[in-house]
């Protein structure tokens, strides 16, 4: 259930590890048609995530494996590189501290570089010191997600577009599945519902101790000659205290670059614009969103102030990248992030899967899941219960 990239790459790997007959279904008209079609491109090496976590693991085998997928079916994959630039020396102990991590994670070829060193890879930049890691790659995650659909389809499978959920009614002898306007009996149900987590969870009696709580991230794109001031991609040392990296600069495959995200409440699970407010009595209801709110209510502030004053975005950029000027940016697609939160305000930071009977429901998938899409199927089709015959 799910035809973004993480459930394409479920149902493809378990046609081919587990010759299963595969069906997905989709709410939407085309695949990708949120998260996966609404993220940064960026192929992560795995600099960020504790030593030791799935995420760690899954997103560095994830690497090689999309990788050679891509260079498999003549999918664009390139490695511009990444740098994490300190812009204060009461930053440097934090970029050490990540350097160790990344190290520890097996990131390939890393380089810590002084003012001077970081400049030589992107001249534009300014800061005390960076970490280099020049394997960190882009992609078009949309194209990736299409292939995966084509594969799937090539194994016998089929993807069902404009088939939304209904209803998940699980028994003895397998899940029940109403979507569309057709029911559907299957062995075993795989749930990669991204936003949609939440309702499909109630469905299928999963409710859960965590809940999706919705994040938009809002871009600005540099015009014109400004995208020659970035090569690559230039990132702040993030805070350890909050799971979003703060504003970055990222180019893109045809040559864009975006400035952002920042990370505010989103008033809808699908809530692109402002406007939409479908979802916000069930978003804040959830315990968990209010004491969130509570902890990080200074962070909150910062990032609707960001949403709102062009400049915030600018400052922000100009932080590592002094030259821009407000004229240099303007408005580009924004995207929502899913983010589990706990009951007591915590955010679930890991990869989170859960196990109930014949369902399999994937509970928290953000960043990097496009990168570890590949071994999040790998690793999701080594639990899934084996159909009784």
């Amino acid at each position: 259930m799910g035809a973004g990239i993480v459930g394409l790459a479920v149902a493809r790997e378990l046609a081919v590890t587990r010759g299963a007959e595969v069906t997905v279904l989709e709410k939407e008209g085309r695949v990708g048609a949120h998260q996966t079609g609404h993220n940064s491109g960026v192929v992560h090496a795995g600099i960020y995530y504790p030593p030791g976590s799935l995420k760690a693991r899954l997103c560095r085998e994830g690497v090689a494996l999309l990788k050679a997928y891509c260079a498999q079916h003549a999918l664009p994959y390139d490695e511009v590189g990444k740098l994490v630039v300190a812009s204060t020396r009461a930053e440097r102990p934090l970029l050490a501290a990540l350097a160790e991590r990344a190290r520890a994670n097996g990131v390939p070829d890393l380089a810590e570089l002084d003012g001077l060193g970081l400049r030589e890879i992107e001249p534009h930049a300014v800061g005390v010191g960076a970490l280099h890691s020049p394997r960190t790659a882009i992609t078009d995650f949309p194209a990736v997600a299409r292939r995966l659909a084509l594969d799937v389809a090539e194994l016998g499978g089929s993807v069902r577009l404009e088939h939304p959920v209904q209803g998940v009614r699980e028994s003895a002898g397998g899940v029940q599945v109403v979507a569309g306007r057709r029911r559907f009996g299957f062995d075993r149900l795989v749930v990669c519902a991204g936003l949609g987590t939440d309702a499909v969870a109630r469905m299928a009696g999963m409710p859960g101790d965590v809940r999706i709580v919705p994040f938009r991230g809002e871009y600005y794109a540099l015009d014109g000659k400004a995208r020659e001031l970035v090569r690559g991609l230039i990132y702040p040392v993030p805070d350890p205290r909050y799971p979003f990296l703060g504003v970055h600069l990222t180019r893109h495959l045809d040559g864009e670059v975006l400035v952002g995200p920042n990370a505010v409440l989103a008033t809808a699970y699908e809530g692109y614009k402002w406007r939409n407010f479908s979802n916000f009595p069930a978003i804040v209801r959830w315990p968990g969103t209010l004491r969130l709110a509570r902890r990080h209510w200074r962070t909150g502030v910062k990032e609707v102030y960001g949403s709102l004053v062009k400049g915030a975005f600018l400052d922000a950029a100009r932080r590592y990248v002094p030259e821009l000027t407000a004229a240099d940016l303007r408005r580009a697609e924004g995207g929502v992030r899913a983010q589990a939160v706990a009951r007591d305000g915590g955010l679930v930071d890991d990869f989170a899967v859960d196990v109930q009977g014949r369902v399999v429901l994937v509970r928290n998938a953000p960043s990097p899941a496009a990168t570890s899409s590949l071994a999040i199927a790998r690793h999701i089709a080594g639990i899934v219960p084996a159909p009784v015959r």
